[in-house]
């Protein structure tokens, strides 16, 4: 009787794995997803990270209004059609750090809001991590230390690790335990997760990256 030969793979105990790309790096060499499964309304992608802990949309903002699938918005009034309609990248967080100091873009006078972290915007030309707001963002409702895991964000499609979406000129990616979004012609982009952030500006691609601190539903 004779036996075939067979080979057994060892790792090799000194291997050590490359370290993961930065994050516009990222946006320009991960191949491009079919984005037909990420339809969330008219001319809007939104996904959901495989831990649910962000959500994403690449959608559209006029104004201060952004067309977002998962929360309430303004973005389709009348008195709205008159602003210049401009391409954006918006994400929310279930857990997530807090904002920097100098990342505090705004002192929400007389709104009676904080300035929290948990949502990050990108536009062509600028990325902002934090918002004035009262509460949790829908993400935090539904995914946060006291979700629900009941509502639009449950119904969105996951984009596995290392997917990578496209439209009009911004992208997202899911990797690092996280998301990246940017204009990688622009050189313009953000990275989030739950426990840091980094702001890339167009301006000397400087990176800013927030420690970890994550927060607790308000």
């Amino acid at each position: 009787m004779t036996l075939a030969g067979c080979s057994v793979t060892v790792a090799d105990p000194e291997y050590t794995p490359p370290p993961p790309l930065p994050a516009l790096e990222q946006l320009k060499q991960a191949p491009l997803t079919d984005p037909a499964g990420f339809a969330a309304g008219e001319d809007v992608l939104a996904f959901v990270t495989a831990d649910r802990n962000v959500v994403c949309s690449l959608t559209s903002a006029r104004g201060p209004h952004l067309d977002l699938p998962y929360e309430t918005n303004n973005f389709s009034d009348p008195d709205n059609q008159k602003l210049a309609t401009v391409p954006v990248a918006h994400c929310e967080l279930a857990v997530y750090p807090a904002p920097a100091a100098p990342d505090v873009g705004d002192d929400c006078s007389g709104t009676g809001l904080g300035y929290l972290g948990g949502a990050a915007l990108l536009t062509p030309s600028r990325a902002r991590y934090g918002e004035c707001r009262a509460g949790v963002t829908q993400m935090e409702a539904e995914y946060g230390p006291k979700g629900t895991a009941n509502g639009p964000v449950s119904k969105l499609r996951v984009l596995p690790d290392g997917g990578n979406l496209e439209r009009n000129g911004l992208r997202c990616s899911a990797y690092r335990s996280g998301v990246a979004c940017g204009n990688v012609s622009g050189g313009v982009g953000f990275f989030i997760s739950r426990d840091h952030y980094e702001l890339i500006s167009a301006k000397g691609k400087n990176v800013q990256t927030a420690p970890a601190k994550a927060l607790k539903t308000p």
